[in-house]
């Protein structure tokens, strides 16, 4: 029997917007919109998602889903895909509380550890520095594996690609990041764009002299042409797909092989069930999962228990290593310490649902929006 979908809440700040779902019989489950102009994305929530939603089926959910997004086919892309997936998440949430399970035994796997790779957003800092973070955090919570950035951002440092946070800066912090880490750890590298196919190249066998695992998004991540030549060159992993939403740029990734690993944030996808779509295309193309998820929010929550289930799950889950200077928003979002590393691991909540409890903090800080039937 149909549970109808009754009551969908928001509660936003401009960075992180969570997704609060009711049923006609109080249920209830937590979602959360992409990061990044989440106030936006709530706004887009309630105007072309929430009409659509109201009086769903809140448990066999996937077709309300694939009927949203056939409605609203004027405005494909990633602002909707942001939005959705604050109800995807929710209804998600709702079924595990309903059935008393996680969301990974959901899935078909179960609650446990998984080994995370300490992932640094910044640029900014020089590469000493950088590497003495890094090697504090091994020595501190027994972190085997760290991502760190090269080049720039998409070339925005001095308006082109090729270009380097500041000149040689590149050169520098791959050497002095991987001798200071030794051969014990797992040293990835994240390009965020920012080199010409040949630029890349050249940066990635220098990673590979280095003994570096993995090179993320080395060209610009439109330019699938640009990646596969990449990816054919080289030995070393490319990687990339975090900004990618479409099902069909999917499709292509997977199928012609343009990268060794796939990585769709969930969140940015639209949710779990279309990222589950995602992890099933690079299983079927023979490539590992390893989803993006690049902050302490919710969608790390759910790309845990996304990880404890796919049968191509890469070896490790991505996790924020930023502090309160440099990310404060994504602190205090929730209620305990779900995010505790230790040995350099986490572990799966194993609680009904995604497991955590929202910050009633945070919550009653947050800019709050609701549409119901």
């Amino acid at each position: 029997m149909a549970l109808k979908l009754t009551k969908l809440e928001t509660f936003c700040t401009d960075y992180v917007g969570f997704v609060r779902a009711e049923a006609e019989d109080g249920s209830s489950g937590w979602g959360q919109v992409a990061p990044y102009h989440a106030d936006i994305s709530c706004q887009i929530f309630h105007r072309q998602i929430a009409p659509h939603a109201l009086g769903g089926d809140a448990m066999d959910f996937e077709p309300l889903l694939s009927a949203i997004l056939a409605k609203e086919h004027k405005f494909p892309g990633s602002h909707l895909y942001r939005a959705l997936g604050g109800l995807d998440t929710a209804l998600w949430d709702m079924r595990g509380k309903r059935e008393g399970q996680p969301v990974v035994s959901l899935l078909g796997g179960a609650p446990g550890r998984l080994r995370v790779y300490g992932s640094s957003m910044r640029r900014d800092i020089t590469p000493q520095a950088e590497a003495q973070r890094l090697v504090r955090l091994r020595d501190e919570a027994g972190f085997t594996a760290f991502k760190f950035r090269v080049g720039a951002e998409c070339g925005f440092a001095t308006g082109g690609f090729d270009t380097d946070e500041w000149p040689g800066r590149t050169e520098a912090i791959v050497p002095a990041v991987c001798a200071a880490l030794g051969d014990g750890v797992a040293k990835l590298v994240d390009g965020n764009s920012g080199f010409s196919p040949a630029r890349a190249i050249e940066v990635g066998r220098m990673l590979e002299a280095e003994g570096v695992v993995h090179f993320e998004e080395p060209c610009p991540y439109w330019e699938l042409e640009q990646t596969k030549r990449v990816t054919d060159a080289l030995r070393i992993d490319v990687t990339g797909g975090e900004q990618d939403c479409e099902l069909e740029i999917w499709r292509q990734l997977t199928g012609r092989h343009v990268v060794d690993v796939a990585q769709p944030d969930v969140l940015y996808m639209g949710g779990l069930t279309r990222t589950l779509a995602v992890a099933r295309m690079a299983q079927a193309g023979g490539l590992p999962c390893t989803p993006h998820a690049a902050n302490l929010s919710l969608v790390s929550i759910c790309t845990m228990h996304l990880l404890g289930a796919m049968p191509n799950a890469g070896p490790y889950l991505e996790f924020s290593i930023e502090d309160s200077g440099y990310y404060p928003w994504q602190l205090g979002l929730f209620e305990g310490h779900p995010f505790t590393v230790t040995d350099g691991h986490v572990n799966i909540p194993d609680q009904p649902g995604w497991g955590v409890r929202i910050s009633a903090d945070w919550l009653g800080r947050a800019a709050y929006q609701v549409s119901e039937v």
